[in-house]
């Protein structure tokens, strides 16, 4: 996230998402899903795009490129939904970009096949930042070009909403047993040795100062947003090491038993998709 864009063109909301991102035209030429500050989840959930992503990014996962977007309200006059004009007009100046990748499509586990070793990066990826948003529900990720790409992790480090009670928060299991993954039998812990090693101080200080100073601004219990960036840093240092012993996965996965519960109703009702519709899907 070390460029800067401006809006030129508001195109659409996306409605799928409680915070109402926008698919808005940049000066750049480029197309991005900008996730607005005025949203109600507020710049916290910035703040959790911006680190959960980058530090995804640096430790090898795909994840759509994040810009500082500009935005002037101006731009969407012609938006008709008061509610959404509400959120723009709340949201002027630096927000939020995400890459947007067009003909994308939502990932779904009957359909694109992930391997074990990816799907265990993933995981402990998620279990590191904390990340209650990847279920089968909502996968939050989708396949672009034949790959899988993360995206939306706003609802990630939950616990800097309550930086007192931050360490207790951080220290509880993981529980992974829904993980959209799941049937892709990962293995967190056979990956954690490599992962963990490359979560260092220094990357962790590279990931938060990536965070616009603005976002971090008063903010309780703290002085300056560069003790908000060490709060970060040293928890998700602190954290690394040993998270794979935190994390819970469902029986069936470590046991390669039928699918859980709520997949069968996917398993039957896809029964009778062949291989060649799988790759078409795609």
């Amino acid at each position: 996230m070390v460029r800067e864009v401006t809006g030129i063109r508001y195109v659409t909301p996306l409605r799928e998402g409680g915070s109402v991102p926008g698919v808005v035209e940049a000066d750049d030429l480029g197309t991005y899903v900008v996730k607005f500050v005025g949203a109600a989840q507020g710049r916290k959930a910035l703040v959790a795009e911006v680190i959960a992503g980058e530090l995804g990014r640096r430790l090898g996962l795909r994840v759509p490129e994040l810009v500082r977007f500009v935005f002037d309200p101006v731009i969407a006059l012609g938006e008709p939904d008061q509610e959404i004009q509400d959120l723009l007009k709340a949201s002027g100046g630096l927000n939020l970009g995400m890459d947007f990748l067009p003909g994308s499509l939502g990932f779904d586990p009957l359909v694109f096949p992930v391997d074990a070793e990816e799907a265990s990066r993933v995981v402990w990826f998620d279990a590191l930042i904390g990340n209650v948003d990847r279920s089968w529900r909502n996968p939050n990720m989708l396949v672009w070009h034949r790959d899988l790409w993360l995206i939306d992790h706003g609802a990630s480090l939950i616990w800097h909403h309550n930086w007192p009670s931050a360490p207790a928060a951080a220290a509880r299991l993981y529980d992974a047993s829904d993980h959209a993954l799941t049937r892709f039998s990962p293995d967190p812990a056979a990956v954690a040795g490599e992962l963990a090693a490359r979560v260092t101080e220094d990357l962790l200080t590279e990931v938060t100062a990536l965070v616009p100073d603005e976002w971090l601004v008063d903010e309780p219990g703290f002085d300056t947003p560069d003790d908000v960036r060490a709060a970060y840093r040293d928890l998700l240092g602190a954290r690394a090491p040993r998270v794979h012993e935190r994390i819970t996965l469902a029986p069936s996965v470590r046991e390669k038993q039928p699918p859980p519960e709520w997949l069968r109703p996917w398993v039957e009702g896809h029964a009778g998709r062949s291989d060649a519709d799988g790759r078409g899907a795609r």
